[in-house]
């Protein structure tokens, strides 16, 4: 692999980094799990997409660049490193996009796809419900042909970005005779869909950052099954690689924190002097390692980046990828936490609050990495079996 970028790729970093420089908004968006902030979150999208930076790495014929996968990393870090709001967009540009691609015919995609890439059209994953979380193959909520159309009952939970967004990809069992992983297909679903009633969930912190769907006789035209028939179990595999790999958590979504964690070391060392004792030298380390993981899992994206490029694939080895930056997460978050103290708990409007709390913010959301795109421990079952060979 080589380790240098080319003329290109630096030309592409100097035009992304001068046009974040010049359109990210001083002032913070609201949280998108509101309803005026998710408005918000909308309209960077469009502008976004205005200047076609939505989506660099798609056909120019749905609002794209054409751009590498190496140039979509680039993009992703400068992207990561000026502070720019949240993709509200996340679940269709990065999981659901890709899939279209790889599985939809020529009618879905110029449906979808523009709208997905101009923000006009917001989507959430419905896949869980509430005895099949991680054990997607368990799910029971049937969607039974009815002429061109399916009828569907049943309840889905924890749909991210369930409550405000316009459509939703879910997976309904259309056969409840056949095996685990057959008879199950993947839809695109209206969210306004007749017979299809959506409750927001409240976090700990009151906003609604999912939704629970029930679905009681609600109809959805056989024109919005992606991949066929009984395919679904395929399609979904095809997302949650996306979801556990290269696309939903590209290393300049670490890279950011870890390198402000160490500004931040240098700014609470100056402030700390002999009368507190100065700063836990043991969580210099730990800050050290934290920026290095950041820089490895970096280098092994790119490694696989081009793996890709050449007419790879992502296989289970996506697992690996998955635990590794969760739980980085996670430790880049809670040492920059260790390291402020007191002050790091502290509300983003409060006078002492340590970087307006995005320290803590950014801790609980990395808490719920090792669950979501399939908890850990299933991760681990992956790799032992798929990567490592070992039984079952």
């Amino acid at each position: 692999m080589d380790l240098t970028f080319t003329e290109a790729e630096e030309s592409f970093r100097h035009d992304i980094r001068s046009w974040l420089q010049q359109h990210v908004p001083a002032k913070s968006l609201r949280s998108m799990d509101t309803a005026d902030g998710f408005e918000q979150h909308r309209g960077w999208e469009k502008e976004l997409h205005a200047d076609r930076w939505s989506v660099v790495s798609w056909p120019e014929k749905y609002g794209g660049r054409d751009c590498t996968l190496i140039e979509w990393l680039i993009f992703e870090e400068e992207y990561y490193r000026s502070g720019a709001p949240g993709r509200v967009s996340a679940n269709g540009v990065t999981l659901l996009g890709p899939t279209i691609f790889g599985f939809g015919t020529e009618e879905q995609k110029d449906r979808f796809l523009p709208k997905m890439a101009s923000g006009d059209e917001i989507w959430a994953q419905g896949w869980s419900e509430p005895n099949a979380g991680s054990d997607l193959a368990g799910l029971k909520t049937k969607a039974v042909r009815d002429g061109d159309h399916f009828v569907v009952n049943g309840q889905k939970t924890w749909c991210s970005r369930g409550a405000f967004a316009d459509w939703i990809f879910c997976i309904f069992r259309t056969d409840p005779e056949a095996q685990r992983h057959k008879g199950l297909t993947y839809f695109l679903v209206p969210a306004d869909t007749p017979g299809m009633e959506r409750n927001p969930v409240g976090r700990l912190d009151g906003e609604p950052g999912f939704a629970e769907l029930f679905f009681e006789d609600a109809s959805v035209h056989e024109s919005m099954i992606l991949g066929g028939e009984g395919q679904g179990w395929n399609v979904a595999m095809a997302t949650a690689s996306s979801e556990r790999g290269l696309n939903l958590r590209s290393p300049g979504r670490f890279m950011a924190p870890a390198e402000r964690a160490v500004e931040l070391f240098q700014r609470m060392s100056e402030a700390r002097d002999e009368r507190v004792g100065g700063v836990d030298p043991t969580l210099r380390d730990q800050i050290i390692r934290n920026w290095m993981n950041a820089q490895a899992y970096r280098w092994f994206t790119f490694s696989t980046a081009t793996r890709l490029m050449g007419g790879g694939h992502m296989g289970p080895e996506a697992s690996l990828m998955k635990v590794f930056w969760s739980e980085m997460d996670v430790e880049i978050h809670a040492t920059a936490l260790r390291l402020a103290g007191a002050q790091g708990e502290l509300m983003g409007d409060a006078p002492d609050a340590v970087d307006d709390g995005t320290w803590m913010d950014g801790y609980q959301f990395a808490l719920s990495g090792p669950i979501y795109a399939g908890t850990n421990e299933i991760q681990r079952n992956i790799i032992a079996e798929r990567v490592l060979g070992l039984p079952r």
